[in-house]
């Protein structure tokens, strides 16, 4: 499997593999020795070919072109609405263009009324790399920049710096950064080549997926694949291999991809995490999404991916549910 956004070939079986969703090649350098260059950026700012976008709320306006494809709504810098501080340089293209984001209470309208406001988990797959790079970046920003206000050693409130990547405390002088949270999400299967899945408490009946979990202080993510099949499953696993990772701004994710090998089969679900968990061959996890028994996971997810790549297919359409 692909670790760069690249459509690959798996070796164990023989199939092209699509890139996990939101991790294709960009075409942006980030550029992160000009965030504090106010020179710098206020030219970069103010170049005519610069190019600005709205976030708000994880969302940003899209619009479909007359040749069918999905663009993020972006403008000239001088078009763009008014921000004193919540304005965020995200990098440049391979043609010199730079590229902003402003962060505010509500998203422009548009005149022409056809675009409309969208977050990742739809617009991620249907935007260019490069805009759906662009947007995971803004909308990480914008979930740190709205949850850390506050300086967390003295309790003062902070200053954006950095072109955003930065708050910091002018009482005490700390500087923060924007976090990630690394997370693991992991395809166990057993000595019969099936697949554990399960359902969350708060999703919807029939909805299954891969199980997932944060890595906790001083664990390897090894360690937390391990633990988080036992706790939610009760099932323990032995080898654990990576495949692939997936920003996950939702807030503040890095979700990191593994399958793993089951050495036990018998499943105690935790009841906190997982409402229900089954093990599933191909057979049955064809037949589940044809008679709509089972949703799968959503498209944007690395856990369809996961899914796949055991699967051998892209995973079916559910059908009708009774």
């Amino acid at each position: 499997m692909s670790t760069n956004g690249h459509v690959t070939e798996d070796r164990a079986t023989g199939l092209t593999e699509p890139p996990v969703s939101l991790t294709a090649p960009s075409g942006i350098d980030r550029e992160a020795h000009h965030r504090l260059d106010e020179a710098w950026l206020a030219a970069a700012w103010s170049h005519p070919t610069t190019r600005v976008f709205v976030v708000c709320g994880g969302q940003a306006l899209i619009d479909d072109t007359p040749d069918g494809r999905t663009e993020l709504v972006m403008t000239p810098a001088f078009e763009a609405p008014v921000t004193e501080t919540h304005r965020y340089f995200l990098g440049t293209d391979e043609n010199g263009v730079r590229y902003f984001a402003l962060q505010k209470d509500s998203l422009p309208g548009r005149i022409d009324q056809s675009a409309r406001a969208a977050g990742l988990r739809e617009a991620g797959l249907l935007l260019s790399p490069r805009d759906a790079g662009l947007l995971v970046h803004a909308v990480a920003l914008e979930n740190w920049q709205r949850l850390h206000r506050f300086c967390s050693r003295c309790g003062e409130r902070t200053v954006i710096a950095a072109a955003g990547h930065v708050r910091r405390c002018q009482a005490c002088g700390a500087e923060h950064y924007p976090r990630t949270d690394p997370a693991v999400i992991m395809l166990v299967t057993d000595e019969e080549d099936r697949a554990l899945l399960g359902r969350q408490v708060h999703w919807p009946e029939g909805r299954f997926s891969t199980l997932a979990g944060f890595v906790e202080p001083g664990e390897s993510i090894e360690q937390t694949v391990r633990r988080e099949v036992w706790e939610e499953a009760g099932v323990t696993v032995g080898d654990v291999e990576y495949i692939a990772s997936q920003p996950w701004p939702f807030p503040s994710s890095l979700m990191l991809g593994f399958t793993a090998r089951a050495t036990t089969s018998l499943i105690t679900v935790d009841g906190e995490e997982l409402h229900e968990a089954r093990w599933f061959s191909r057979d049955d996890l064809r037949a589940a999404f044809a008679s709509g028994e089972v949703l799968p996971p959503y498209g944007i997810s690395i856990a369809a991916r996961l899914i796949e790549r055991w699967y051998g297919n892209p995973l079916p359409k559910p059908g009708p549910r009774s």
